[in-house]
């Protein structure tokens, strides 16, 4: 059976500065920062990276905007309900804090092997977590309180409401460095990606836009190449936020519209991202932000010289225990590539 492909222009420029323009004042603008370091700009060639610090978001991360965009569509009577989430963390954090946002309850459902640091800041956002295992019993335990108690769930990246709310961040970045060439975007599910390359591309369709994966968790590289969203088997990451292992319908659409090129990365070389950020730009960032970086002065570098570049830096939800620990795991890589 020929499935039908998604309706894309759900998610068009217009609808887009719709959702940026009726969450204003809820979600933060988040500044960008020209990255101006001697290493950055030999390494581009004379190039620049432009910073858009998302990880100033509320929530710590993108996922407020998303999530915000979905809860804001519910009636009082889903909102008497609450909602619900499925997430490795940062989406059950913005969904609870979401749901506070709109008056509605969240009882949300986080895998076991999730970072304590996030576990325990879905807790502050008034959430009530169920811990279950990751994969299908974390997605099955919230499709329980869908029909056990009429919540809500709120995807992690699917659905054009989700797609229109990240789509703000490309429209910020857009109307505050226009003069892009490029912008660099980590993928998990793709909720993110989707949104910005949309965004982007209805603006400027000559800016080039470019997804980072982890080498295990290339669910959308994959799709793409495959011409139809896949289910990975397994995925394995030091990233737990970009370790979706499947790619859904819009977003796969959204992408293939609108994304140039997925690369993707070894973990030590997100880990390498990590230590950019934090010698570069002094930022403290999550795996999925050091990716971006890291594709810039990596996989993509010979692409992007001379080219001003934008990094979505989606996130920085970690705790100091785990921090370290990557940073000394990215710490041979890095000094390897500024050697070069």
């Amino acid at each position: 059976m020929t499935l039908t492909p998604p309706d894309i222009s759900a998610v068009s420029l217009d609808a887009i500065r719709a959702t940026s323009d009726d969450l204003q004042g809820n979600v933060i603008r988040t500044p960008i920062q020209t990255l101006q370091t001697r290493l950055i700009a030999r390494m581009l060639g004379g190039g620049a990276a432009v910073l858009k610090l998302e990880c100033f978001q509320h929530t710590g991360t993108f996922k407020a905007r998303g999530a915000l965009s979905v809860a804001r569509s519910l009636d009082q009577a889903q909102l008497k309900r609450g909602v619900t989430a499925a997430s490795a963390g940062n989406h059950a954090i913005a969904a609870a804090w979401a749901a506070r946002q709109v008056g509605a309850s969240a009882k949300v459902v986080i895998q076991s092997n999730a970072n304590p640091y996030r576990v325990a800041l879905a807790r502050a956002e008034q959430a009530q977590v169920i811990m279950k295992p990751p994969g299908a019993e974390t997605f099955a335990e919230a499709d329980r309180l869908v029909v056990d108690e009429g919540r809500f769930f709120i995807h992690p990246f699917e659905g054009p409401l989700t797609s229109r709310g990240t789509g703000g961040v490309g429209l910020e970045l857009m109307e505050d460095a226009p003069d892009l060439d490029a912008v660099v975007v980590s993928i998990g599910g793709g909720g993110l990606i989707s949104g910005v390359a949309a965004a982007v591309k209805q603006i400027n369709p000559d800016c080039k836009v470019y997804g980072v994966e982890p080498e295990g968790a290339a669910s959308m590289q994959t799709s793409l190449a495959t011409g139809a969203p896949v289910h990975l088997e397994q995925v394995s990451t030091v990233a737990d936020s970009l370790g979706a292992p499947m790619a859904l319908p819009m977003g796969h659409a959204l992408c293939a519209a609108y994304v140039d090129e997925v690369v993707t990365l070894d973990d030590d070389m997100i880990c390498a991202g990590m230590v950019a950020f934090q010698v570069e730009a002094k930022l403290a960032v999550e795996p999925a932000a050091g990716a971006a970086l890291a594709a810039v002065i990596g996989p993509l570098r010979t692409r992007l010289q001379g080219k001003r570049v934008g990094v979505i830096v989606c996130g920085a939800n970690i705790d100091a225990a785990t921090y370290m620990r990557l940073m000394q795991r990215g710490a041979a890589r890095y000094s390897a590539l500024i050697t070069e």
